[in-house]
């Protein structure tokens, strides 16, 4: 496997001075960044599939799924499980790539002083390769891998039926294919960003490689364009385990971001900005990031441009539309600090922000990475992030709490426990994982069958035989609270795509405060070109208000007490003040503390019912609640404007 290359040796000198840098970083703040690193990136070689190489350093994983693909004459051997399981689902695996590769791109000089930019690159590469196996031909891509049940070929449900080692899989293994009849344009365009993104890691020490995984990157985009639906509805099975609540729009402008990026072929950025409305990239205002919504990374993506001046040719005809992109940038950044008004994101009284029960983590990591490569970017711009309602948040603010997260993580919580296997003195023993909890293959090679992996193995109290070094799992609850128990699986289960932006932002707190400096080996190609004469930078920092063209209204329609308290039925109109058709219009709403009716809960917030699906020019809709407070906050989650 590749390991680096030569055009990465011209770095090592400056990598070197950031490693001692680093190191007193570390030892002030109580943590050590760079082993923690280490351990974030070794994580992933125990979740390889297929043939393992005579490098690889988790000694106690053997070769698995070496059949893969053959019930339907394709060679899929290789790639990542997802998480504790034993499956190769896509959109997960791809988005893990995707941010593995933006790391590298951030913080690869780094990831070089710490030693560790091969086995970096060699993770990413690990999962491009499985990639091209698995898209054939231009407009087919195999997904999810895994047992066959009955009908329902690769899906999760027959594994997660099963306690047993990878090496012993002997339930069937098929693979779900993508194709014009059955598009998944979520699963072709988040392969698209990934094989992108790759690309650029290998430019400098790979050209041919980084070409090959450009020509898969560009099919696939083209792919999910041209067909485009939802992958869950090709891939059903998928909907139990990574459905897609966002739709596809997100990784259509994602793809064509990094494409942009990869290429700097205007016609990518004409339709990131084109599309900004119909696709939802300038309508949502999401303060999540993760393998399923995308629209916070495309909206820093976008803002990097602006900030970079790479508005497009012929003075930036598309800075207006960027500068929307750097405001939705702007708001995730805010809400995440606390700033974002009544989009910010609740926090654990430890600190840890806070989305949901089952391995909220994954959210932590992904955020503190947005905030450090942001923070990074606006700093270099000589510029702030604007807050709607609590003026600016500069990006010392940013980074200072990403280093607060990643902080939590390893150990600076009300538990005093570290979230990363290996890391620290308390750290989870129990880590919900198939391999790591069956003793290993290579110390007893008799067959464990899923029914004695059950009983022999995952209900068995003590640590796990295996040490699942690196691997960050699920974390703890909205007050802080955590059991290390191998069946709490919400809590103690890993995932591959926890790992991936985390080893971004750990590269850059291990180099202390010497910020970003794009790796020359794997630089983004477009920062040394002529559109940056274009000096699109010159944007001030306070922007002008973009106004949102779906008014909110509230009023207290009616009043009454009952048992000594006094009730309101408050009615909320929700109007669409733009000349195009408002769709998947999502509604947030908090401080609710009564019954709500006319709106349905949903993934990312609250919607209309399915007969309202859009919303016309200047039309209405309303909903009504009632509670015994004042009136709730209610707010637009996120829309597209066709």
């Amino acid at each position: 496997m590749a390991r680096g290359g030569g055009g990465m040796a011209a770095v090592l000198g400056l990598a070197m001075v950031l490693a001692a840098a680093a190191q007193v970083a570390c030892v002030a703040a109580g943590h050590d960044y760079g082993k923690a690193l280490s351990k974030s990136i070794l994580y992933f070689e125990a979740q390889r599939s297929g043939r393992l190489p005579g490098s690889q350093r988790i000694a106690w994983r053997a070769s698995s799924g070496l059949l893969d693909g053959k019930a339907n004459g394709v060679d899929l051997v290789g790639g990542y499980y997802d998480a504790g399981d034993n499956v190769k689902f896509g959109l997960p695996m791809a988005f893990t790539v995707t941010m593995m590769s933006w790391s590298i791109l951030e913080y690869g000089d780094q990831m070089a002083a710490a030693g560790e930019l091969g086995h970096a690159v060699e993770a990413v590469k690990w999962g491009t390769d499985y990639f091209v196996k698995a898209h054939p031909e231009p407009n087919v891509l195999y997904g999810e891998v895994g047992p066959l049940v009955g009908f329902q070929v690769g899906d999760g449900d027959s594994d997660h039926d099963c306690w047993m080692r990878p090496e012993d899989m002997t339930t069937s293994r098929r693979a779900y294919r993508l194709d014009p009849q059955n598009p998944g344009s979520e699963l072709a365009g988040e392969t698209a960003a990934a094989m992108a993104a790759a690309s650029l890691v290998f430019r400098r020490s790979n050209p041919g490689y980084a070409n090959q995984l450009l020509q898969h990157s560009k099919q696939l985009f083209d792919f999910a364009d041209t067909y485009r639906g939802r992958y869950d509805s090709s891939i059903t099975v998928a909907r139990r385990y990574y459905a897609s609540s966002s739709g596809y729009g997100d990784e259509l402008l994602w793809a064509a971001a990094w494409l942009y990026q990869a290429t700097d072929d205007g016609r990518y950025l004409d339709y990131l900005a084109n599309n900004a409305d119909a696709l939802g990239g300038t309508g949502w205002s999401i303060n999540q990031f993760g393998w399923d919504v995308k629209y916070p990374g495309v909206q820093v993506l976008a803002a990097q441009m602006l900030l970079r001046g790479k508005a497009g040719a012929a003075g930036g005809q598309h800075a207006d539309v960027l500068r929307r992109y750097k405001q939705k940038a702007d708001l995730f950044a805010c809400s995440c600090l606390g700033k974002g008004g009544s989009n910010s994101v609740q926090r654990t009284p430890g600190g840890m922000i806070y989305h949901q029960s089952w391995n909220n983590i994954q959210f932590v990591t992904s955020a503190s990475f947005l905030l450090a490569a942001y923070s990074d970017h606006l700093a270099a711009a000589g510029q702030a992030a604007q807050c709607p309602s609590s003026g600016s948040a500069a990006p010392s603010e940013l980074m200072a709490f990403a280093q607060s997260q990643v902080d939590y993580i390893l150990g600076s919580n009300p538990r005093a426990t570290s979230y990363m296997v290996g890391y620290g003195a308390t750290y989870p023993r129990q880590a919900h994982h198939r391999g790591a909890s069956i003793v290993s293959v290579k110390v007893n090679p008799a067959f464990v069958s899923c029914q004695a992996g059950y009983s022999s193995w995952y209900h068995r109290s003590g640590s796990n035989p295996n040490l699942l070094d690196g691997a960050t799992v699920g974390g703890p609850d909205e007050y802080d609270n955590f059991a290390d128990e191998r069946d709490n699986y919400e809590q103690t289960e890993a995932t591959t795509y926890n790992n991936a932006p985390l080893m971004g932002v750990l590269a850059r707190l291990a180099a202390g405060h010497g910020g970003a400096r794009p790796l020359a080996g794997v630089s983004v190609s477009a920062t040394a070109t002529a559109m940056e004469s274009d000096n699109q930078t010159a944007s001030p920092p306070s922007l002008l208000p973009h106004v949102s063209p779906v008014e909110i209204t509230q009023n207290a329609t009616a009043s009454w007490t009952e048992r000594g308290k006094a009730y309101h039925r408050y009615s909320v109109t929700v109007t669409n003040r733009s000349l195009k058709t408002v769709h998947e219009l999502h509604v947030g709403i908090a401080k609710l503390t009564g019954k709500v009716w006319g709106v349905d809960k949903a993934r990312y917030g609250y919607v209309f019912p399915s007969w309202l699906a859009s919303l016309p020019a200047g039309k209405s809709a309303a909903f009504v609640y009632v509670q015994a407070a004042p009136p709730a906050d209610v707010w637009v989650t996120g829309y597209k404007l066709l």
